[in-house]
C-alpha cells in the first residue's frame, strides 16, 4: 500500500499571471475551489494518508490555508523559502520526510477526472520495484485538454518509455503523476535541478514506465485554460 504523497507547491506560476501576482498558483481557483484542494482531494480518496508539501512562493499562504482543512490525512512541509529548488531538489530536500518507501509524486496544479477505476489505485497495481524506479501517468495527447505542446513520451507494449526526439510530436503527455521509488532519487547533481535527470537514469537503464489514463485530464497552466475547463466541467 503506497500511501505517501509528495505534493509540488513551490512554483512561482509564471504562466499563470497575472493570477498569481498575488497568489501562488495553487490557491488559483477552478470551479470554485483551489488547485491545491482538488489534488489534496483526489489524494485523500485514493488512499493517501500522509502529503508532503512544498513550499516557496508566498510560503505563509499556502500554508494557512492547509490549516483551514478538515481532512484525515496529514500534512507535512517541506519549506524551500529560503531557495526555490525545482522538481528534482525539492524531491531531494523532501526525502527525510517521505520515508523509504515508494510514493506519489503530483503536481499541485492537476486536475484530473478518474477514469473506469480509481487512478491511483490502478497505478498502485502496476507498480512492479523489480522492474520499475518511476511510473509515471501518461495521457494521450490528442485528450491532453487545454495542452499545447507537442508531447513528451513514447510507451512500448511493456509500458517502458521513451522521449519524444526533438522536432518531433509524441503520442503521450506527462500528467504530472508518477509513484516513484526513493532509489531513484539519489546522486544529486545540485542543488537545483528538474527531475528530468532521475527521468534519464532511469531511461538509461530501463526502468522508466508509463501508464495511459483512462479518465480526463486538463492542463491548468494558464488563465485562459480555466474557464475551458470549467466549461467542459459544466456540460460533464
Amino acid at each position: 500500500m503506497i500511501d505517501t504523497a509528495m505534493l509540488m507547491a513551490a512554483g512561482l506560476g509564471k504562466r499563470m499571471r497575472p493570477l498569481t501576482a498575488t497568489r501562488p498558483k495553487p490557491l488559483v481557483k477552478v470551479a470554485g475551489k483551489p488547485l491545491i484542494d482538488h489534488a489534496l482531494d483526489r489524494l485523500e480518496a485514493g488512499g493517501i494518508r500522509r502529503a508532503v508539501i512544498n513550499v516557496h512562493y508566498l510560503a505563509d499562504t499556502v500554508e494557512a490555508h492547509l490549516r483551514t482543512r478538515k481532512s484525515a490525512m496529514t500534512h507535512v512541509i517541506s519549506d524551500e523559502r529560503s531557495k526555490l529548488l525545482e522538481t528534482g531538489g525539492g524531491l531531494v530536500k523532501a526525502m527525510p520526510l517521505l520515508g523509504h518507501a515508494p510514493f506519489f509524486c503530483v503536481n499541485s496544479d492537476n486536475f484530473w477526472i478518474d477514469g473506469p477505476q480509481d487512478t491511483l489505485a490502478m497505478m498502485r497495481g502496476l507498480w512492479d520495484p523489480e522492474r520499475m524506479d518511476a511510473l509515471l501517468l501518461l495521457v494521450p495527447l490528442a485528450r491532453a485538454h487545454c495542452h499545447k505542446g507537442p508531447g513528451d513520451f513514447h510507451m512500448d507494449a511493456r509500458g517502458r518509455i521513451s522521449r519524444r526526439k526533438p522536432s518531433h510530436i509524441a503520442p503521450f503527455v506527462f500528467t504530472g503523476i508518477q509513484i516513484m521509488s526513493p532509489a531513484l532519487v539519489t546522486d544529486p547533481p545540485a542543488d537545483v535541478f528538474s527531475t528530468n535527470i532521475f527521468w534519464n537514469r532511469a531511461i538509461e537503464a530501463g526502468r522508466l514506465y508509463g501508464v495511459s489514463h483512462q479518465g480526463m485530464w486538463f492542463d491548468v497552466g494558464t488563465p485562459q485554460a480555466i474557464p475551458v475547463v470549467e466549461a467542459m466541467l459544466a456540460h460533464g
